[in-house]
């Protein structure tokens, strides 16, 4: 296929239908997540000392950070639309060993990380409201274990919840984040008279990838462009339009609970958002919370593990992972391998680990780690391709190229070396790893060199 032909809408479909405020919609629902909610109350809870204008300077930088991706994966989607990944991306800009590196941080290593943070928080949040006496872990565990059947059994029982969770999601938010309009400040027993300065601070690029987390996921939407009506101009408004409601919402919820919470709750709870949603709502907040959590946990967790295992096949089959990943079960036809192994690795992370708020809030900043990781990549990848192909047709260009870029690969680097050293120790080993799995991959099974970028056929 040519490079600058549509792809084709997907199976069963004859038209391209979705708009920008359809993929705004899904960046939305796949953001708005337990983790992000967590994620950006212990920002502002570790951000306390700071003022409210520098706690704001911080969300602003996360936000035009995710900005400064949308444009790039943006220009990239539309330069190759028969494609739609950053693993094609890398590919022809810099060589396959970048392009396995850029896929397992910015998609497997980013759920080895994120989705057992969410399925710990499930676990909490479920034993705290429901009452349930059963040791830790285990219901983090055997939902893992239920989803993972279901999917190799082939049956997505939960995608109907999914586009009436993101609304459950979306409302609470907001109305969590407008209350402080009308609330009092909650005064916590044992707080009052403390002196703000006695919790522990935090670097201002930590912060900022604690608020980022609430803004990654956005590029989701470059591999359905081919369902997408007028994909040059919706693909760049979706990712901006679904960025900036992102901030909005995000920056309202911060802001209510830094008015109605004590940084104490908000730094040294296991469930902060619970605690918040107590504030809002009282004892319904709860109930409000154990459904959202159950439905968000749920279909996060089963888009993941049906998503994740689609393409490791698929590098499987493409040579550029082990071959035992495109098994598929004899009698459902699903990727049964994948599926098992993604299960059994994110499990890892639970036993190994508590489900303390540091234990949680470490999780979080090693997947925000690993997601940046990837998006250094992709700016790597447009300043490449501008460079080595100049004349090709670009549906979309990047405003002030190379600024955004430049401005982006340099914030992410920053956000990453302000990360915990326990959590630069934990990163670091997990893509050191992927990194030379990937070098020796490329080098001696698929036999290419390590930066020998593919062609770009632009039908020229």
């Amino acid at each position: 296929m040519d490079a600058h032909q549509e792809a084709p809408a997907g199976p069963g479909s004859t038209r391209k239908t979705l708009g920008a405020a359809t993929l705004a919609a899904v960046i939305v629902g796949v953001a708005v997540s337990q983790v992000a909610l967590v994620g950006v109350l212990q920002g502002v809870g570790v951000a306390g000392q700071q003022s409210l204008w520098m706690i704001g300077i911080a969300f602003a930088c996360a936000y035009l950070l995710a900005i400064s991706y949308a444009l790039t994966f943006s220009e990239l989607a539309l330069m190759m639309p028969s494609s739609g990944g950053l693993s094609t991306y890398t590919e022809v800009a810099i060589g396959n060993f970048p392009a396995l590196l850029a896929t397992f941080s910015g998609y497997v290593v980013v759920n080895v990380f994120g989705v057992p943070a969410e399925l710990m928080l499930f676990d909490s949040v479920v034993r705290e409201i429901g009452g349930i006496a059963l040791p830790p872990k285990v219901i983090a565990l055997t939902l893992l274990a239920v989803l993972a059947v279901l999917n190799i059994r082939g049956t997505d029982v939960f995608a109907a919840l999914q586009n009436s969770t993101a609304i459950l999601k979306v409302g609470l938010i907001l109305f969590s984040g407008l209350a402080l309009f009308w609330l009092a400040p909650l005064e916590v027993p044992g707080t009052a008279g403390r002196s703000a300065q006695e919790a522990p601070a935090a670097d201002f690029g930590m912060v900022v990838g604690l608020f980022f987390w609430c803004f990654v996921g956005a590029e989701f939407v470059c591999p359905i462009i081919g369902e997408v009506k007028n994909s040059q101009r919706v693909i760049p408004r979706a990712m901006l339009l679904g960025i900036t409601a992102l901030a909005v919402l995000f920056g309202l919820y911060s802001l209510g609970a830094r008015t109605l919470l004590p940084q104490d709750v908000l730094v040294n709870s296991s469930f902060p958002h619970l605690d918040y949603a107590k504030v809002v709502f009282g004892r319904v907040g709860a109930i409000v919370l154990l459904l959202t959590a159950i439905t968000a946990t749920i279909g996060l967790v089963n888009a993941v593990l049906a998503g994740i295992s689609r393409m490791l096949e698929g590098m499987a089959l493409n040579g550029q992972a082990f071959g035992f990943l495109a098994w598929r079960h004899a009698r459902y036809d699903s990727p049964s391998a994948a599926i098992i192994a993604i299960a059994v690795t994110f499990s890892i992370p639970i036993l190994l680990m508590g489900g303390s708020p540091e234990t949680i809030t470490n999780l979080v900043i090693a997947a925000s780690t690993s997601w940046l990781v990837a998006y250094i990549v992709a700016h790597i990848n447009l300043i490449v391709l501008r460079r080595r192909y100049p004349n090709a047709r670009r549906p979309f260009r990047s405003p002030l190229f190379p600024l955004p870029q430049i401005v982006g690969i340099a914030g992410m680097v920053y956000v990453i070396s302000c990360s915990p050293h326990e959590v630069m120790v934990i990163a670091g080993y997990v893509l050191g790893l992927v990194g030379v799995a990937s070098a020796l991959w490329t080098r001696f099974v698929m036999q290419r060199g390590l930066f020998v970028p593919a062609v770009l056929d632009d039908g020229r």
